[in-house]
């Protein structure tokens, strides 16, 4: 591949409320352009085939979760034309890279087929096969972003969705996988358990605009017991699945619904705190992305919490709901140009790698 191209990211995140497309004018290095973008949400029944397989690893039986990532991509990403080659992220269904790895479900190949265009999919699997945590990815991209919006100092971002996961860029380094260019992991949980807390309790797929949230008292006992868990402790780069803080909805279970919704939005806000302590240098800002920057508690709570400014990632002019698409547009390109996508200070990889591999249509 040689030259900019358009490429089209797909991105079925944790929280599975549905598949984002967007299209990236891009050579793998520079961001050009930003296109269509397009959002494809899940049935009542889809998700729960999907939250059914969450925890399942390749050679479970998974036919029907397969078709549904299968269907829902293709109708995602036929609302969009105009792409040269397409990023597929795939559904995380596990994830555990120091014992059986990562599993994101999805076909490569027959998404090809299905949309006659080269597929870039399976982008986790090299890196945590020599030693990285496969997660996150987006930190390539954050740089991009930051080189795009023309930052000189260093700045953060923060993606909250199921998980969260924060990237300090040093825009300054003269590519992604420089020394020091960023430092990338997995803050704790976010979106993933409160919605699942919203679903056993009032059959609600998230606590929106954090309204229940806002009627509570944070339980000041759970947020510590939260907080003393090992993961906090540990330094950078490191990555999580989304059940692995399975316990909050234990430490909120004798808690009255909004005050197990505040605590538990707190446990993420938290978390974040946490994380930018590892931040190597004072970041100009923090650019939050995600569901999560549209929960004003959530947002309080973190501007309340941090000592630079909390902003969510329109004010620089990008689409928060679409940023982890793009992402997988951009990656997608790099791996195509025979670039890395992760390097020692995003996964904790040995030395940057390239992951991903290409499926041609026939």
């Amino acid at each position: 591949m040689i030259g900019p191209v358009w490429a089209l990211g797909a991105m079925s995140g944790t929280s599975l409320d549905g598949v984002d497309v967007a299209m990236l004018h891009t050579d793998g290095e520079t961001i050009l352009g930003f296109g269509e973008c397009a959002y494809r949400p899940y049935s009542d029944a889809e998700r729960k085939v999907l939250r059914a397989a969450l925890g399942k690893w390749q050679g479970d039986v998974l036919d029907e979760a397969a078709r549904v990532v299968l269907d829902s991509h293709v109708q995602a990403l036929s609302r969009v034309s105009g792409a040269e080659i397409v990023g597929f992220h795939g559904q995380t269904l596990a994830h555990d890279p120091r014992g059986r790895g990562t599993h994101q479900l999805g076909d490569g190949a027959a998404l090809a087929e299905a949309l006659g265009l080269p597929v870039v999919w399976d982008f986790r699997s090299a890196d945590v096969a020599l030693g990285g945590e496969g997660a996150p990815l987006a930190p390539f991209f954050h740089w991009a972003c930051a080189r795009w919006m023309g930052a000189d100092r260093p700045v953060a971002f923060l993606n909250l969705g199921g998980v969260g996961n924060l990237t300090c860029v040093d825009p300054r380094a003269d590519r992604p996988e420089a020394s020091g260019a960023l430092l990338a992991f997995d803050t704790g949980p976010a979106n993933a358990p409160l919605n699942d807390l919203m679903q056993e309790r009032l059959g609600l797929d998230c606590d929106r605009d954090g309204a229940l949230a806002r009627k509570g008292k944070v339980e000041d006992g759970a947020l510590e017991l939260f907080l003393a868990e090992p993961y906090f402790r540990r330094m950078p780069p490191k990555s999580l699945d989304r059940d692995d803080f399975a316990l909050m909805l234990d430490l909120v279970r004798e808690l009255n619904d909004a005050d197990a919704a505040a605590t538990m939005t707190a446990m993420a806000a938290a978390a974040v705190m946490q994380g930018m302590e590892h931040c190597p240098q004072q970041v100009d800002r923090l650019l939050v992305t995600g569901g999560g920057r549209h929960n004003p508690v959530l947002m309080r709570m973190l501007r309340a919490g941090l000592d630079c400014p909390v902003e969510p990632v329109e004010a620089v002019g990008l689409d928060g709901d679409m940023l982890e698409a793009q992402a997988f547009a951009f990656l997608a390109v790099r791996v195509a140009r025979g670039l890395p996508t992760s390097a020692p200070g995003t996964t904790g990889v040995a030395a940057p790698v390239g992951g991903g591999r290409i499926s041609r249509p026939d």
